[in-house]
């Protein structure tokens, strides 16, 4: 009969997925944030030990893959869920990006950008403010 423990290889690449998921930290050397850092904490320390497994909890975090019997079946397939959300957040996102790409505009450049798009360009516009100061060759307009 099949041991229902994962094996450390899958563990092992469901962690490395985890963390390619994640945001990327902006600079190496700054402390991991509380999600990298709970991450790592789950994977490096056993769950609760329970009756059945009180004798075989690691003592090193290098070897829980090999020896933690007790991570069951339900965690694992709870961060492989977990996974699949993260990675589809991602494609969602990179989606959004493709295909509105006005989204993060202000309202001013968007309507240039859809006149330009059936083949109008927009008068510049006067501004008053910069025929004051004097210092625009185009005589207060703006660009």
């Amino acid at each position: 009969m099949a041991s229902t423990a994962p094996q450390p290889a899958k563990l092992r690449a469901l962690y490395r997925s985890l963390f390619r998921e994640l945001p990327p930290r902006p600079i190496l050397s700054s402390p991991p944030s509380p999600l990298h850092q709970r991450l790592r904490d789950s994977f490096r320390t056993p769950p609760s030990p329970s009756p059945s497994t009180t004798n075989s909890t690691p003592t090193k975090p290098s070897t829980v893959a090999t020896t933690w019997p007790s991570a069951d079946a339900a965690a694992v397939a709870h961060a492989e869920q977990y996974l699949a959300y993260l990675r589809a957040q991602r494609t969602y996102a990179a989606l959004l990006e493709r295909y509105n790409p006005g989204m993060g505009m202000d309202e001013e450049e968007r309507v240039r950008l859809s006149a330009r798009r059936i083949g109008i360009d927009l008068p510049t516009l006067y501004d008053a403010d910069a025929d004051a100061e004097g210092g625009d060759k185009e005589g207060g307009r703006k660009k």
